[in-house]
């Protein structure tokens, strides 16, 4: 299993970014994400459940958002809120089987602060009276799947150490590439602004797992 590890990571990655992909072919021109915010900025998720409508600029369904070649903004809230999803499962999955205090550490603070994500989320979603939607043929869903069944699939101890690292390490990254391109495909500012505040943190992540990856090494080939 450890040979498989670096594929499953570049799949998850790649999976990701074909999100920000269907929106390049069409994406409108924004500003280059504002940097220098403190790492109390955070990024959004919405719930699936809230309970607001959604919005007269976001009626496109998600089929209709991906063929076209953009996102809507409730595409856009959809995917970040699945991101968070993900990261907070995969952190709570880890803390039962890491063993390095550092992993653990860093697992907590991946739970603690994507939750916090997904309540200010719920507000922003409430505020702009959107109802997240997501895209057609979500490339999410296998790519979380992926990388759980890495994380399954990785021994207990070090190995799963260095796997579940690594594995973060190809998700932020991917993350960050789809925030990006969200960020230039809407045109709502509290949305861009909402990302602006999230890429320091998600940046403190990456750069948290790469220094962990540094001590730990690499999974096994």
């Amino acid at each position: 299993m450890p040979g498989l590890t670096a594929r499953r990571a570049a799949s998850v990655a790649a999976a990701i970014l074909l999100v920000g992909a269907a929106g390049s072919c069409k994406g409108r021109q924004g500003s280059d994400m504002a940097a220098g915010r403190s790492d109390t900025g955070t990024m959004s998720g919405m719930r699936s459940d809230t309970g607001s409508a959604m919005s007269s600029r976001d009626t496109t369904s998600g089929a209709a958002a991906t063929s076209s070649g953009t996102l809507s903004d409730a595409n856009i809230v959809a995917l970040l809120d699945e991101a968070n999803m993900a990261d907070s499962a995969t952190a709570a999955y880890a803390l039962t089987r890491a063993t390095n205090p550092e992993v653990k550490s860093f697992a907590k603070m991946m739970m603690g602060e994507h939750h916090a994500l997904r309540v200010q989320g719920q507000h922003l979603a409430k505020q702009l009276n959107v109802t997240p939607e997501p895209v057609a043929d979500d490339p999410l869903k296998p790519a979380v799947q992926s990388e759980m069944t890495a994380l399954k699939g990785a021994a207990k101890g070090a190995a799963f150490d260095r796997t579940y690292i690594q594995q973060e390490i190809g998700i932020h990254k991917a993350v960050l590439d789809l925030a990006a391109k969200a960020h230039d495909q809407t045109q709502t500012e509290q949305l861009k602004k909402l990302i602006e505040q999230a890429k320091p943190v998600i940046e403190k992540h990456l750069n948290r797992a790469e220094a962990i990856q540094k001590k730990l090494g690499t999974p096994s080939a």
